[in-house]
């Protein structure tokens, strides 16, 4: 309770918040008492009798059936369960009454109380008792929960590797990370269904891992239908499917609830408790609506950037493709007038004609030694039919050329590098001019195809109307069943007439509320006591 007024609206009272609390905490408590009944009924109420179809049973006899198979190498075999686990306690001895201290309801209480006890740890002694029934040696079988230190531990796992412990029993938390046991491990048994992905994942790693003797290896997982083992693996799948998403960079929802809560909705406990095959129709139709209404909203999303792509992005791009085609058109006749010859080579730099290569490339580096203004471009000459300028951007000294298209070289300290460097800047055009060719092909096909997403309707649009017409029609039937069988009557009241369709307040329910008047304990209890 101490978190109680996290959970209260602005304004509430302390009687509502209160109320408010002990509703959440009753299906809590469902959820729990859920798993327990899918276990083994008699973790409930111990004077049930022991199922011989239940998974407890089931595994008993997979354990025993494969304890023989691997009796020859000695195979190990695992039991995890994080329910019923032991308290680290033996069945409590019934103590003698002291005389005079004790009346009929003390007891009673303390005969509760030894029977709790015994059935806290009764799936582990349950499996226990069974397997020594089988004819396995109860020193072979272990838990867990008896290694109380590291030491102890170090040795309980040094017995299993050699197989003188052949069936070790735990939970997840004990043993799961850190238990290297695999030596000759031959099956996992998994009774109960953590509440996270990475649970199951630690216990699959105690036996798939490498130091395994057995190439082949087993792992069982038991379910009791009709029970809260749907529910568990259900939210186990829906968290994995989650995280599967975010881990594989696929398109995920753009919410999801939280799923950490481990308690159930009423419309789920309803669905366990009737099974009422509609409301489970009614809660798939959910899932199944929400995703291909995800799905279509991803669809819409991608037709609304297709269509500002049509109309701006491809566009600018052709259009911008085509100037550089056009300009290195016009610069491509220019460099073919002027081809380049190794026995006739022409440079005029800083006004001066070279015809060696490598007294060009000194006049360049003198002038390069020679500005003024290194933020400032200069005149240097011209090559090829094209006017040359000399400028610097900070770190290097670059020389640019253009007619039509600026074509850039950079400079270094080697004189003949450098012509080598112009040269191959505007040798570049004809292979520029191609890629910018085969660059605007690739635009007008991806434009048409832009055109095409855009117009795309959502492949799946009749499958959504479809479910949701059906999930509608369910809604309708459930509410108007649900107040049929003695809801509180509609209030006819101008106020509520006038706000039809509205969805109903939380705030003002729990305002509303009324706690019903407190019972004494003694007399409620004697009248139940009447009653029986």
């Amino acid at each position: 309770m101490g978190n109680c007024h996290a959970r209260c609206e602005p304004g509430e009272s302390g009687e509502n918040c209160k109320a408010s609390s002990d509703r959440y905490l009753s299906v809590l408590k469902i959820t729990s008492d859920g798993r327990k009944l899918a276990l083994d009924q008699r973790i409930m109420n111990p004077l049930l009798p022991d199922d011989p179809g239940s998974k407890v049973n089931a595994c008993v006899d997979n354990v025993f059936r494969i304890w023989q198979e691997s009796a020859e190498t000695k195979g190990t075999q695992l039991i995890f369960s994080d329910l019923s686990t032991p308290k680290g306690r033996a069945e409590p001895k019934k103590e003698e009454a002291k005389e005079g201290a004790e009346g009929a309801e003390a007891e009673g209480e303390a005969a509760a109380t030894e029977e709790e006890t015994i059935m806290e740890a009764s799936v582990y002694e349950d499996i226990r008792k069974k397997l020594i029934a089988k004819g396995i040696p109860p020193q072979e079988i272990a838990f867990i929960h008896d290694a109380n230190t590291e030491a102890q531990k170090a040795e309980l796992f040094a017995k299993v590797r050699s197989g003188q412990v052949r069936v070790l029993l735990g939970s997840t938390q004990k043993m799961g990370a850190g238990t290297n046991v695999q030596t000759k491990l031959v099956a996992s048994h998994d009774l109960d269904c953590p509440w996270r992905p990475a649970d199951l994942e630690q216990r699959a790693g105690r036996i798939v891992r490498r130091g395994n003797e057995n190439k082949k290896v087993r792992i069982f997982r038991y379910v009791t239908k009709g029970t809260f083992d749907a529910y568990t693996w259900g939210l186990v799948e829906s968290k994995q499917k989650f995280i599967g998403q975010i881990m594989t960079s696929k398109s995920p929802a753009r919410s999801i609830e939280d799923v950490d809560a481990t308690a159930l909705s009423y419309a789920e406990v309803k669905m366990l408790a009737t099974g009422d095959t509609r409301i489970k129709e009614k809660m798939d139709l959910d899932i199944q609506v929400t995703k291909l209404k995800m799905l279509k909203s991803n669809h819409q999303a991608q037709q609304y950037e297709m269509q500002d792509k049509v109309r701006g992005y491809y566009p600018n791009k052709i259009k911008e493709t085509q100037l550089y085609i056009d300009c290195l058109n016009a610069d491509l006749p220019v460099l073919e007038a002027h081809p380049a010859k190794e026995d006739a080579f022409s440079m005029t730099v800083m006004g001066t004609a070279y015809t060696e290569r490598k007294e060009a490339g000194k006049a360049i580096v003198a002038a390069c030694r020679l500005m003024d203004d290194p933020g400032k471009e200069i005149e240097l000459g011209e090559y090829r039919g094209f006017p040359m300028k000399l400028c610097f951007d900070g770190a290097k000294f670059k020389v640019t050329m253009k007619q039509h298209l600026t074509h850039t070289a950079e400079l270094s300290d080697d004189v003949v590098g450098n012509i080598t460097r112009i040269n191959n800047a505007l040798e570049k055009i004809p292979q520029s001019l191609e890629r910018h060719k085969e660059n605007m092909a690739r635009l007008h096909k991806e434009l048409e195809s832009a055109k095409e997403e855009a117009e795309r309707p959502f492949a799946q649009e009749a499958e959504l109307l479809e479910k949701s017409a059906r999930l509608a029609e369910l809604n309708t039937v459930l509410d108007n069943e649900e107040k049929g069988r003695g809801g509180e009557p509609a209030r006819e009241t101008e106020e509520e007439e006038g706000r039809e369709g509205e969805k109903p307040s939380i705030l003002k329910s729990l305002k509303e509320y009324e706690r019903p008047a407190p019972v004494s304990y003694g007399t409620g209890r004697g009248q139940d006591r009447e009653a029986i």
